[in-house]
């Protein structure tokens, strides 16, 4: 017996006093504690073939050495209960019951792994929400919002646009082209309404723009005749060397005597560009007569090639031109 446990058991008394039946319980069960601890002296006695009484005596010195006085009867007993393992603790046996009472007393560790379990869950849910489920309610709602957005202009703003286009164009139109080039197309765009074709509606309202401010749109095709400035230029065809086309060069200028500027095709690389500029092919009559022109006193006194009029679409020419122009000379 360790001198902790000596120092906590004081000696029995021999009365048969409740107290003492008490001290005598105690002191049977730090015998059976003794035994437990002192593994060399049970494995030598209890496991092999001495008597009782031989381990009563080797424990009765045992605990005279330590000034301890244990009546026989109480080693007797406490001999008796280590066999017995009256003092020792069986646990139960698996069941219901004791898998409650564990989670019971490991109920902290329980509430821990809980907690641990529902930060997880929250922070799953958060990125499950950040990554599928609010951009899928925000491609949801932009498919909605462009959905109420595509019905309304089919059956409000796309047939207001066109109907309000067609009549600007016809209240500017001074010519029976233009009035049937926009009831063209205002059919097409009726039509591609009809099948729900939004850009086909779309391009019909952009037409009907585009015919409004070529019709309102007036200037005059004026020759170029400027000091250290090419007034006609020809080139040869790539295409029949012995060839020459010829070109004289003009600008659109509005009746406030500013440069337009107007979307013109090359004829030598099919590039289209918005200029105010451009050389204008004409025959080599009227090359020849716009040279002998400007060759008398350096200036060209019949400068105005054509005239493009407000409610028009082309271009009056006062001296004959041909199909194609350049953009560079």
């Amino acid at each position: 017996m360790t001198e902790a446990a000596a120092s906590r058991v004081p000696a029995a008394p021999e009365a048969s006093t409740g107290a003492g039946r008490l001290d005598d319980l105690m002191l049977a069960m730090d015998v059976v504690d003794t035994l437990r601890h002192q593994d060399t002296l049970v494995a030598r006695e209890l496991d092999g073939e001495r008597r009782e009484a031989d381990l009563v005596e080797r424990l009765r010195r045992l605990y005279k050495s330590q000034g301890i006085a244990v009546p026989d009867r109480v080693l007797l007993e406490g001999v008796r209960s280590l066999e017995e393992a009256r003092f020792a603790y069986a646990p139960p046996p698996p069941g219901l019951s004791r898998t409650l009472a564990e989670l019971w007393v490991g109920r902290h560790r329980l509430y821990r792994a809980l907690l641990g379990l529902l930060a997880l869950a929250v922070v799953g849910a958060g990125l499950y929400y950040a990554g599928v489920v609010r951009p899928r309610q925000e491609r949801i709602e932009a498919a909605r919002i462009a959905g109420e957005q595509e019905r309304r202009e089919l059956s409000e703003l796309l047939p207001r646009a066109l109907e309000t286009g067609h009549r600007e164009v016809l209240d500017e139109a001074r010519v029976d082209e233009a009035r049937a080039r926009a009831d063209q197309i205002l059919g097409d765009g009726r039509s591609a309404l009809a099948r729900r074709d939004r850009e086909g509606a779309q391009r019909a309202v952009s037409d009907l723009e585009e015919l409004r401010a070529q019709l309102r749109r007036e200037y005059t095709l004026r020759i170029v005749s400027r000091p250290g400035e090419p007034t006609g230029v020809w080139r040869i065809p790539a295409r029949n060397r012995n060839a020459r086309n010829y070109y004289v060069v003009v600008e659109a200028v509005s009746p406030d005597n500013r440069l337009v500027e107007l979307p013109v095709t090359s004829e030598e690389d099919g590039r289209t560009a918005v200029v105010s500029r451009w050389g204008q092919r004409v025959s080599e009559a009227t090359f020849e007569s716009v040279r002998r022109d400007k060759d008398d006193d350096g200036i060209v006194q019949r400068n105005q090639l054509g005239e493009k009029r407000r409610g028009q679409l082309d271009v009056d020419y006062a001296i004959p031109v041909e199909n194609g122009a350049i953009l560079r000379w």
